[in-house]
């Protein structure tokens, strides 16, 4: 048998709904998670006419809860509710807060096996209907056998385990953090940075009737650190983890469009990001946030890589000390402009399984502003103590 060569994947392109806040009032709360994902679908499509439908070879989308308006194999419910050909198929993935990230995967190794020239992944959560936990039944062994601290099953717990465990990251530190993030994202909307990876969504309020949303509704441009010192910390007496600190409760669906490097070039497709490795690792469950540290040197070390090789990171805020035990493992400073460079969740939002294809996005359009920079990364902690790195190449790169 003749060994088969490995081919290069391209991100080819991506989109994601502006993200809502989760609940009663937030702007997706008579809004349907499945409908979201084909607003998506339809959009990658729309944008996308040199690709016909029918050389779509997967659909992989992601949800943590996959129930309600979240199940029924979504990835391909999503596909034949789109409109894309019934040849399709699709399914469904879960890996909680990485559940796009390893759509990406999961697909792109298929692409560069040979199985797929083309796929879309994604994810979405409309944590307004399905609350996060919503209907699990975990196994009292977690508990009773102490196989896992209590608290791991609480993220915000998590997180205040994670000062606990460095007392350097102090509040204060993380407060400064969020702030910044928000200022970003505020100047980010201003140079027009976010808007065009946005999809417009036709959303009803009870009061008000239809509307179209265009914009995040989580941000709080202006938000200070004074401002932030005098939240509460809901999740510990007198802690450091708050909700200005921390990602909220979030509604929103992303996806992306994959395919082999020869095949984009057959078809007219652009090329915005080449794949060069990932790594997912596990951790202390108790201790999540600490996951992206283990999966980005494993998916360094499987590149050939070193941390110093990366010039741009997109690192997920689910809460800022997660971020700031990173950014201190691998040596670089809290306000590293390298780092985020157009704010975060802490701003944007984190509608769990959705965020890691909006960190994609994000790293793309960024790789095309820096042909300086040859690789970046897309980071992330998830829940019940993993982490989730991917590293990318900027084929618009100027170097030798």
């Amino acid at each position: 048998m003749t060994a088969r060569p490995v081919r290069d994947v391209a991100f080819v392109d991506g989109v994601r709904t502006p993200f809502g806040k989760a609940g009663d009032t937030g702007v997706y709360a008579q809004t349907r998670a499945d409908d979201l994902v084909v607003a998506v679908i339809r959009e990658l499509l729309r944008r996308h006419p040199e690709l016909p439908p029918d050389r779509i070879d997967e659909v992989a989308i992601a949800a943590t809860t996959q129930t309600g308006d979240q199940g029924l194999t979504i990835g391909r419910l999503a596909a034949l509710l789109a409109g894309l050909p019934k040849t399709v198929p699709g399914f469904a993935i879960d890996r909680m807060c990485a559940g796009a990230l390893t759509a990406v995967t999961t697909v792109a190794g298929g692409i560069a096996f040979g199985a797929y020239d083309v796929a879309i992944a994604g994810g979405v959560e409309h944590m307004g209907h399905h609350p996060m936990g919503e209907g699990i039944d975990p196994n009292p062994r977690i508990v009773a056998e102490k196989l896992v601290d209590p608290s791991a099953l609480v993220m915000g717990s998590t997180a205040e385990n994670l000062h606990d465990r460095f007392p350097g990251l102090t509040k204060e530190r993380c407060d400064a953090f969020a702030a910044a993030s928000q200022a970003k994202v505020a100047k980010a909307y201003a140079d027009g940075n976010i808007q065009p990876d946005l999809v417009p969504i036709g959303a009803r309020d009870p009061a008000r009737g239809w509307g179209l949303v265009i914009r995040d509704e989580p941000p709080r441009p202006g938000t200070t650190v004074e401002d932030l010192a005098t939240l509460k910390t809901p999740f510990r007496p007198h802690g450091r983890v708050t909700a200005g600190n921390s990602a909220g409760l979030n509604d929103g669906a992303t996806g992306c469009l994959l395919a082999a490097e020869d095949v984009a070039v057959e078809l007219g497709l652009p090329i915005r990001m080449r794949l060069v490795g990932y790594g997912f690792a596990g951790v202390d469950p108790e201790l999540m946030g600490i996951g992206p540290i283990p999966s980005t040197e494993r998916a360094l070390r499987t590149a050939g890589l070193t941390i110093a090789d990366i010039g741009l990171f997109e690192v997920n805020e689910a809460f800022a000390v997660q971020v700031l035990a990173f950014l201190e493992h691998f040596g670089l400073a809290d306000d590293d402009p390298r780092v985020n460079l157009y704010g975060g969740a802490i701003a944007f939002g984190h509608p769990l399984a959705s965020s890691g294809v909006r960190l994609m996005t994000q790293l793309a359009r960024q790789f095309a502003e820096h042909p300086e920079v040859r690789y970046g990364l897309t980071a992330m902690c998830v829940g019940i103590g993993m982490g989730a790195s991917v590293i990318w190449e900027n084929p618009a790169w100027e170097g030798e």
